[in-house]
């Protein structure tokens, strides 16, 4: 079993992140089931876990890491805090050839950062083994809810940041009246899951996507669509769900008449962006379009909804979209469509959210790294070492470089 010294890194992007990779509970945990592994947390008076907190579970909590080999963290790192010659582990969002990431691609080739991305940790089968997708729903479904309320009045829901934890967030739902709201869910997978948990605590009837096209309810219900719901092929072939996901562009959008009979939409869905839009700025213009609240989750600027045209925060997390000029407006004005964009929503819950997290990596990831197992998962994730972008990330070449 390798020696390892790890160290929790404190969160340096703006606006701050509360949420770690590892809660102190955890990490007195693995010191004890691995004595090859010291652990180590910086000092961070952010963090939903308090430096206290870690002293208390007997872990050295410090203001340089210096002695650590590998670093974790949750967000992307500023270039001026990255230490050269280390192990890094961070949502990194380089490998879609993010414009705004480029510089911290190269500063990580010219630390000789080993950079293991999180997004990119998967098994044999290449599902994803460490997401915060769940959080994401749970987080999105809320605050499709709490706009609800305050664009429509009724009920007022706290703010989800101001809740503890998932237990105080859903004793929030017992507020929610919605008298005969129509709900529509796009996506699957965990955050998807995370949305329809929270719409179910809300006590919402789930309907399958005909009924919901066909019948009338005199309470209110949702309905969840997978792409084969909202697209179809544009040959006329039956929908084949990994011909869609090879082939995206050969595929047209229909989603307009479920967009018809909704109220509140919740927008969990994967995007490419050769797949076709949900809906264009003339749909939305439209006479008698009935959605007054999107929640978008999955948050693709100038992507498939022509509202998200930014993300919003924490902080401030709606405004107001004019589907006539295209124009930001306040957010809750009856003419335009409330937009909540918040592109960190874990971080709203982070207590529980990073404890889920931790989870996973005490599972999945630290066996890795200690050597225990060895299924390749960590050089599958791993976009940059030893001064070079790595054999299955060699395709950002260009993009670093600045040509793509």
């Amino acid at each position: 079993m390798k020696q390892i010294h790890l160290g929790v890194i404190r969160e340096t992007k703006v606006p701050p992140d509360r949420r770690v990779p590892l809660t102190p509970l955890q990490c007195r945990q693995l010191s004890a089931l691995y004595p090859s592994l010291k652990i180590s947390v910086q000092s961070s008076a952010k963090r939903c876990f308090s430096d206290q907190e870690y002293k208390d579970e007997g872990v050295a909590v410090m203001e340089k890491l210096d002695g650590c080999d590998v670093l974790m963290g949750v967000k992307e790192v500023k270039i001026n805090a990255l230490v050269e010659d280390r192990t890094y582990f961070f949502f990194s969002h380089t490998a879609k050839m993010q414009p705004y990431n480029r510089d911290l691609l190269g500063a990580v080739i010219h630390k000789r950062i080993r950079l293991i991305d999180y997004e990119y940790l998967t098994g044999r089968d290449q599902v994803r083994v460490v997401a915060f997708g769940r959080w994401a729903g749970v987080v999105g479904a809320y605050n499709g809810l709490r706009a609800y309320g305050l664009r429509h009045g009724g009920f007022q829901l706290q703010a989800a940041s101001k809740c503890r934890d998932l237990e105080e967030l859903k004793a929030e739902l017992r507020k929610v009246e919605l008298g005969r709201t129509r709900i529509l869910l796009s996506g699957g997978g965990r955050v998807a899951g995370g949305a329809t948990e929270i719409l179910d605590a809300a006590g919402i009837s789930h309907v399958d996507p005909g009924d919901y096209m066909s019948q009338v309810y005199d309470h209110p219900v949702y309905t969840r669509l997978d792409p084969w719901h909202y697209t179809k092929r544009r040959d006329g072939s039956p929908f084949d769900f990994k011909h869609f996901i090879a082939h995206p562009e050969g595929y047209e959008n229909t989603f307009p008449p479920f967009a018809a009979r909704t109220d509140l939409f919740v927008a969990c869905h994967f995007w490419d962006p050769r797949s076709p839009v949900l809906m264009t700025r003339e749909q939305m213009k439209g006479e008698g379009f009935p959605i007054s609240i999107i929640a978008d989750i999955s948050c693709d600027i100038n992507g498939p909804i022509p509202s998200t045209i930014r993300a919003s925060t924490i902080a401030e997390p709606f405004y107001g979209y004019d589907p006539v000029s295209g124009e930001e407006t306040e957010p809750f004005r009856e003419e335009s469509i409330t937009v909540m964009a918040v592109d960190n929503l874990p971080g709203e819950l982070p207590r529980d959210a990073s404890a889920d997290f931790g989870e996973a990596l005490v599972e999945h990831v630290i066996p890795e790294l200690l050597g225990v197992k060895n299924t390749g998962m960590l050089d599958r994730a791993s976009i940059a070492a030893g001064g070079r972008l790595t054999e299955g990330y060699a395709y950002l070449k260009d993009y670093l470089e600045g040509r793509a």
